[in-house]
């Protein structure tokens, strides 16, 4: 039997949003949602914005809304990410972060907006800025991006599944191939 997929993700990558938009339909059951610092990565976060559009256009998506200061400062939505994958609500918590950023043009630099993804998941705000700030927390985020890189995965969208890395915009159509 095989280990479920493990998808790394940063919340300043548009092409993890758009991955993350698509991900339980495409790889449905199991998969390890796990929040990495993508700019820690050797390829960083790749933003060619009319690439992204076309992207997003063909899979359907409704057109992106760019955050004023993109790319933003993903550090804190990414702790709280992380708290949230540690209460069992990082895959909530990472779409409604998603969209607050890429479609609705919210930087998730803002703290506030950050605020309203984890309230959307009934998470309360008192109990994420908490979290966010544990040095346990940011430990976790830390050694899952050294973790990540030492695997193979130098930018998100990232899945490894059945001991192979897929990164970039193709990742997850590859995967389900797999």
């Amino acid at each position: 039997m095989s280990s479920p997929a493990i998808y790394y993700f940063d919340l300043a990558s548009p092409l993890a949003y758009i991955a993350s938009e698509r991900i339980l339909q495409v790889l449905p059951g199991g998969t390890d949602w796990r929040p990495v610092l993508a700019r820690e990565l050797s390829g960083g976060v790749r933003f060619d914005i009319p690439e992204i559009e076309r992207i997003a256009r063909e899979r359907g998506l409704q057109p992106l809304h760019w955050p004023a200061d993109f790319p933003f400062d993903s550090e804190l939505a990414m702790r709280v990410a992380t708290y949230a994958r540690s209460i069992g609500r990082v895959v909530p918590f990472a779409q409604a972060a998603f969209r607050q950023a890429f479609a609705g043009g919210h930087s998730l630099a803002n703290a506030d907006n950050v605020l309203i993804a984890a309230a959307a998941c009934e998470m309360h705000p008192t109990a994420v800025l908490k979290g966010a700030e544990l040095k346990s927390i940011r430990e976790q985020l830390t050694r899952a991006t050294a973790e990540a890189a030492m695997l193979g995965v130098t930018e998100v969208p990232a899945i490894r599944i059945d001991g192979h890395v897929l990164v970039g915009n193709g990742a997850l159509d590859r995967a389900a191939a797999v």
